[in-house]
């Protein structure tokens, strides 16, 4: 299985950006499909989360300006950032699990300038 994320790049405070990943080399619906994201010198957090059943989670920070959403049919999930802050400056990573197994793309970076 690879998980292939795009979208990422520089924006202003205040824009918006749309995170894309695509995963591939699976025929079978993923649980939980999520975006986490590292900043430098931080630990990995989560972002969002979509359950295949179509429930989300979203981290506190991002609540109301992140919005998660999938296309099982195309085993994609996005990301849609809005309202972004230099805080959100960070490597943004793809997650797909399907019972005990867990998939990481491998990042794309988004960096909010003040």
């Amino acid at each position: 299985v690879q998980l292939v994320e795009s979208g990422g790049g520089l924006v202003q405070a205040g824009g918006s950006l749309r995170l894309s990943c695509v995963a591939s080399g699976s025929d079978f619906r993923f649980n939980v499909m999520a975006w986490y994201r590292q900043a430098p010198g931080k630990q990995r957090e989560l972002v969002a989360a979509s359950t295949s059943g179509g429930r989300t989670n979203y981290a506190d920070s991002v609540k109301g300006r992140l919005l998660i959403s999938r296309d099982n049919a195309k085993n994609t999930v996005y990301l849609q950032m809005n309202s972004l802050k230099p805080e959100d400056t960070a490597v943004y990573y793809c997650n797909a699990a399907i019972g005990p197994y867990n998939y990481w793309g491998q990042g794309t970076q988004v960096t909010v300038s003040s």
